[in-house]
């Protein structure tokens, strides 16, 4: 299994506060998660990190929020990318999405296939496994445009369920419409998944827990981190209740984490 992260804020925080310098960082993660459910042992079969620029200041005095997020991705290690710990260091935002990955025995390990995904201004990721791939999702993956199967990133259940996630936005949802009928579509066509989801878009989180941990953290200037395992011993930490969908903004949680995806 996957270990993941977002963040939104209205204060910008550097990449480092969150991805490798907490005591239980997701770079400790990648090679000491401490809750994989049965789900491999080490996260080492890529990272991702995608994270929105506030301000962009270029040859003219124009500034723009939450343009298209920044994308990094590889196929190795996160604690193996020197380079990109040194990055870390310096590169702030006020909303990320990040991820380490244990890939599913017979998927693909690539650059590709880590996530987070990025399209149309949205960061996506997925924890978790659907049960009896590729067989289980044939009529949910026969629903789309053949041109959204044949462009899939990669030959994973995880860039399935986020072309799931798209098409349900090109028809009019919102983000936590799209999430929560997602899960449980996918629920129904393949029982018993891991379905632990994350979509941010620079302003908002949207999360859901299922048959996975999720924890949430609001912090003293309304900020919200929600990630696969808590970063520190903080007793702030709150548990994502199984089976429920979370959204987050600047502020805190509005939505109560209660909100049901799936009838466990």
């Amino acid at each position: 299994m996957c270990r993941h992260l977002a963040h939104v804020g209205p204060t910008p925080v550097t990449l480092a506060s969150l991805l490798t310098e907490p005591e239980h960082s997701l770079l400790v993660q990648s090679y000491a998660p401490s809750d994989m459910r049965g789900g491999g042992t080490v996260n080492a079969d890529g990272f991702g990190a995608g994270w929105y620029v506030s301000e962009l200041r270029g040859y003219s005095t124009e500034v723009r929020s939450h343009t298209e997020p920044v994308l990094y991705r590889r196929d190795d290690p996160m604690w193996t990318d020197a380079s990109f710990l040194d990055v870390a260091r310096g590169v702030e935002t006020t909303a990320l999405v990040a991820a380490v990955r244990s890939a599913t025995v017979g998927m693909p390990v690539s650059t590709a296939a880590c996530a987070p995904f990025r399209a149309d201004g949205l960061l996506f990721s997925h924890n978790g496994v659907v049960r009896g791939w590729p067989d289980s999702m044939a009529d949910l993956a026969a629903t789309l445009p053949a041109l959204d199967l044949l462009t899939l990133e990669a030959a994973t259940d995880s860039a399935l369920l986020w072309a799931l996630v798209r098409a349900r936005l090109s028809a009019g949802k919102d983000v936590a419409d799209a999430v929560a009928g997602v899960v449980a579509d996918t629920l129904a066509a393949a029982p018993g998944s891991r379905l632990n989801l994350l979509v941010g878009d620079g302003g908002q989180i949207v999360a859901t827990a299922v048959d996975h941990a999720l924890s949430y953290r609001t912090h003293p200037d309304g900020a919200v981190t929600v990630a696969s395992e808590p970063l520190d011993p903080d007793p702030s930490w709150v548990p994502v209740p199984d089976g429920s969908l979370l959204v987050a903004r600047p502020g805190g949680v509005h939505d109560p984490p209660s909100v049901a995806v799936s009838p466990l």
